[in-house]
């Protein structure tokens, strides 16, 4: 028995001194985030609803990172994420995928950047969500439904990913392998960002292509930060697609709107936005965003391809109880005409009020 003890403890003492000699470690990491929601014109009788949902920034979600010290300035990294419904405790995704966000392995240098491959977030969705955009990509389709068009595209499987600064300036560029027999190109994708910083301005120009089953859907963008001071800053941008694929006239509508008869094979839109995020005082943070878009050769109602025009505008206050727990309230209102009639599946207006709780841990 003591030479059993005794072994267990030299074993556990290699073990430990091996991890402390690699300098790795595992994080588990996550937030949870769900609001209460009132919601005009929810259906096609017009009706108000009330529900819990989503928050109005950030899906629930957990993972685990990993990193091993490797020498030299090199690091061994992974990283494993799930999104989920805190309200229902599901998937939130149809597919069911375990790791929606992200499962990646890669290797990371100090002077010579990081590389990945899995599944990723994209290059625009890396710059978007964590800088450029004032709702960092919202959740609510009010706040989000610009990106709607670019939201199946904006994580991909089978990806390499590189990234690294130099100097202001910091480059991210990804390759999706498609896969298919035969054909390099089908079913692939590729994109990526450049991003410079000088002083208290912050500019950003991506460029995103998709191709699913032979047809291309792009995504071109530039963003612009200001910092007025060090608690205020001003966001712009603009952001120019076009879909062969015909699946932005399906992504743009909200659960409920008409079924479409037909959709378009070539559907342009351009949309333009516009920020502040202010820090009035250390627990409270305002938000106010305003987005606009025009769509050209979209999917009408009446089986037509034509034109229209959506534009929104969002106000978040968040106040933080805590270094890890705040709670929000938001406004919202959103507007179409012409195609995005679409979209409505009710009157071509709504407005939401919510109330909510994050917890980061």
């Amino acid at each position: 028995m003591k030479k059993t003890t005794a072994a267990l403890g030299a074993a556990l003492l290699t073990l430990s001194a091996q991890s402390a000699f690699a300098q790795s470690s595992v994080t588990l990491y996550g937030l949870v985030d769900t609001s209460v929601r009132y919601l005009t014109n929810a259906n096609s009788n017009n009706d108000g609803q009330v529900a819990m949902g989503e928050g109005v920034e950030t899906p629930s979600r957990f993972g685990l990172k990993g990193t091993e010290d490797l020498g030299g300035g090199t690091s061994a990294i992974f990283k494993l994420e799930n999104q989920f419904q805190l309200w229902s405790g599901k998937f939130d995704n149809s597919s069911n995928t375990l790791f929606q966000r992200n499962a990646y392995v890669g290797l990371s240098n100090t002077r010579y950047g990081t590389l990945t491959l899995g599944r990723q977030q994209t290059p625009f969705f890396d710059m978007m969500g964590n800088i450029y955009d004032p709702m960092t990509v919202g959740d609510y389709w009010q706040d989000s439904w610009v990106y709607n068009p670019v939201g199946p595209f904006l994580f991909t499987n089978s990806s390499v990913k590189y990234a690294n600064d130099f100097g202001g300036l910091h480059i991210e560029g990804m390759y999706g392998f498609g896969g298919v027999p035969g054909s390099t190109g089908e079913n692939s994708m590729y994109g990526v960002t450049l991003s410079y910083t000088l002083g208290q301005l912050q500019a950003m120009a991506g460029w995103q292509q998709n191709d699913v089953s032979g047809k291309k859907f792009n995504i071109a963008n530039v963003g612009l930060v200001y910092s007025v001071t060090p608690t205020l800053r001003a966001l712009a941008g603009w952001l120019h697609s076009q879909d062969q694929t015909g699946l932005a006239d399906v992504d743009m509508q909200q659960s409920g709107a008409p079924k479409l008869a037909r959709v378009s094979p070539n559907r342009f839109d351009d949309s333009f936005y516009v920020g502040t995020q202010w820090q009035v005082t250390p627990p409270l943070a305002i938000t106010v965003a305003g987005y606009y878009d025009h769509a050209r050769n979209a999917a009408t109602l009446d089986h037509t391809l034509g034109v229209g025009i959506n534009y929104s505008a969002t106000v978040l206050a968040e106040y933080s109880l805590s270094k890890r727990t705040e709670v929000y309230g938001t406004v919202d209102f959103t507007r179409g005409n012409g195609a995005f009639l679409a979209d409505y599946p009710g009157r071509n207006n709504q407005t939401g009020v919510a109330i909510g709780l994050r917890n980061i841990f």
